[in-house]
């Protein structure tokens, strides 16, 4: 059993930066490979980013590559989403999940995904 907590969400402007943290409990988080997802109102949740199980391999979304990076510590049981050059299209409610059977090579589809966090809140105003 894993549980997900995010945190680090709020209100930024256009080209600002927010850094978004996902704390995991119990024993065998490094055992499941970790991604972030985040949905927009009225819009199906998508795939931000995904990160391997040992940190050693990482996948964006086109639309963030280059402005978002995904880091986790597995002593810390923690995931890091660092987003930089922050757009209102980024605004949304951000997810970070857990898969056990998923690699990050083929990370992006939710319903392979067996542990989410509540989500916290980005706003990006323009």
């Amino acid at each position: 059993q894993v549980q997900l907590v995010e945190s680090g969400g709020g209100l930024v402007q256009h080209g600002g930066s927010l850094r978004l943290s996902c704390a995991a409990s119990g024993r065998t988080f490094s055992t499941y490979t970790m991604s972030w997802f985040r949905q927009a109102p009225g819009k199906e949740r998508e795939f931000v980013g995904g990160i391997s199980k040992n940190g050693g391999g990482t996948n964006y979304a086109d639309s963030v590559k280059g402005r978002f990076t995904i880091s986790r510590d597995n002593a810390m049981k923690a995931v890091d989403l660092q987003m930089n050059n922050l757009k209102p299209d980024d605004t949304a409610v951000y997810y970070c999940a857990a898969s056990r059977l998923l690699t990050v090579a083929a990370p992006s589809n939710p319903l392979a995904y067996d542990y989410w966090g509540q989500g916290t809140q980005v706003t990006v105003s323009s």
